[in-house]
């Protein structure tokens, strides 16, 4: 059995699941998870560890960690900041610059962000982008294709 599989066995029996439940709340089929559980399967991949995580109300991070797809650290932003590119950082202050502009200008006729018939204030639409710039940064991760940890440079 192997570290990732025998974890989520632990964690559904403690949880007072049965498989078929899991596999009803995640989407995926028993025999499939009988199969991880019992380390006759690798590791999932990442959207699948997302809906176990889902089905047995546990943290996704977590379970990124325990499956090798993430390294462990005492600060849950610290794996998005370490683990994206000078790329992605890039690409996620583009997309949010322009998510601000739109917000702010809005549709054609100029007219900015409204909530409930009312303009939104400064701090406001900033709030929104920094909640929207976080979003960003865990789709850009949970997206990130996967390299085992025996093919990732060592440092």
């Amino acid at each position: 059995m192997n570290e990732f599989g025998s974890y989520i066995k632990s964690l559904r029996e403690n949880k007072g699941l049965t498989l078929n439940q899991v596999a009803l709340y995640s989407d995926i089929s028993a025999a499939q998870l009988s199969r991880i559980e019992n380390g006759k399967r690798g590791v999932p991949k990442p959207s699948t560890i997302k809906q176990i995580a889902e089905a047995l109300k546990t943290d996704y991070e977590e379970l990124m960690v325990i499956a090798g797809y993430l390294e462990k650290h005492s600060n849950k932003n610290t794996n998005l900041d370490n683990a994206l590119t000078e790329k992605d950082e890039k690409d996620i202050a583009k997309r949010m610059k322009k998510m601000k502009k739109d917000l702010i200008e809005g549709n054609a006729d100029g007219e900015g962000l409204n909530f409930m018939g009312e303009p939104m204030s400064e701090e406001a639409i900033e709030s929104l982008v920094e909640a929207l710039e976080h979003a960003e940064r865990i789709a850009t991760l949970a997206n990130k294709k996967y390299t085992p940890k025996k093919f990732r440079d060592k440092e």
